[in-house]
C-alpha cells in the first residue's frame, strides 16, 4: 500500500525527530518543516493527505498557516498540536477549518488514531450517498460543496461529515453525544463546543433558503428540517 503523505510542522527539533519517526514507523511518509513559511512552501510544492500543525511557530504561526492552507485546499484534514490549552485557542482553531486539536503533550498512539479517523472517512466517502438536495442547496459530499444557484460554497471536511450525518439523519432529532461519538469518536465539554461553532457555520451557509434550518432541540440534540 502506498503511504499517505503527511505535512508535520513543529519547531522543536526533538519532538519533530520524534512524531516524524514514529509515523514513518507506521508507514505514513513525513515532511517536517520548523516553521510556518517552511511549511506554506511545502504545501504549495506537493501533494499530502493530512497537515498536523503545532501553534507557536517562527515566521509565521499555526493558525496563520491553517488559514492559508484552507484558502487553498478546504478538504485536506488538519490537526493541530499545541501546549495551548485554552477553550479560546481550541475553538480559534476550529473557526479557522481545524479537525482537530490535541494538547501538548500527548502520545503517539492517540495522535495516530485521530489521524487514522479522518484518513479513513476519506477512504470511506466513496461508499456514501454524495449528492443531497436540502431545500434550494445542493449538497455534493465528494466534494465537500454546497451550492446555491450559482453560488458555490466549499465546506471543510469536518463541516461535510457533519451536513452528511445530518442529512442522513433529516427530520429527525439527533442527540448532541450520538453525533460527537460519531465524528469526533468522544463526547466532552470541548468537543461540544466545537459542534456547536460547526452547526453555526452550516446555518450561515444555508441561510439564503427560509425553509432550511438546523434546529437546536437545547440540552438533547440537533434536526435537519426542511418545511
Amino acid at each position: 500500500m502506498t503511504p499517505k503523505k503527511i505535512l508535520l510542522v513543529e519547531d522543536d527539533p526533538t519532538l519533530g525527530f520524534v512524531v516524524k519517526d514514529n509515523l514513518i514507523q507506521h508507514n505514513y511518509e513525513v515532511q517536517l518543516c520548523e516553521d510556518g513559511e517552511l511549511a506554506l512552501e511545502a504545501f504549495e510544492n506537493g501533494v499530502f493527505e493530512l497537515c498536523i500543525l503545532d501553534i507557536m511557530l517562527p515566521k509565521i504561526d499555526g493558525f496563520a498557516v491553517a488559514e492559508k492552507i484552507r484558502s487553498k485546499n478546504k478538504q485536506i484534514p488538519i490537526i493541530f498540536l499545541s501546549a495551548k490549552s485554552l477553550n479560546e485557542d481550541k475553538i480559534a482553531g476550529f473557526k479557522l477549518g481545524a479537525d482537530d486539536y490535541i494538547t501538548k503533550p500527548f502520545s503517539m498512539e492517540e495522535l495516530i488514531c485521530r489521524m487514522e479517523v479522518f484518513l479513513k472517512r476519506s477512504s470511506a466517502n466513496a461508499d456514501l450517498q454524495n449528492v443531497w438536495e436540502i431545500g434550494d442547496y445542493i449538497f455534493n459530499n465528494s466534494e465537500i460543496s454546497l451550492k446555491y444557484k450559482d453560488e458555490l460554497i466549499q465546506l471543510t471536511r469536518r463541516e461535510s461529515e457533519l451536513l452528511q450525518f445530518l442529512c442522513e439523519n433529516k427530520e429527525v432529532v439527533t442527540k448532541r453525544e450520538e453525533i460527537l461519538m460519531k465524528l469526533w469518536g468522544e463526547d466532552d465539554y470541548f468537543k461540544g463546543r466545537s459542534l456547536d461553532v460547526f452547526i453555526s457555520k452550516l446555518r450561515k451557509y444555508m441561510s439564503k433558503d427560509p425553509k432550511v434550518d438546523i434546529i437546536n432541540y437545547h440540552g438533547v440534540g440537533f434536526k435537519l428540517e426542511i418545511s
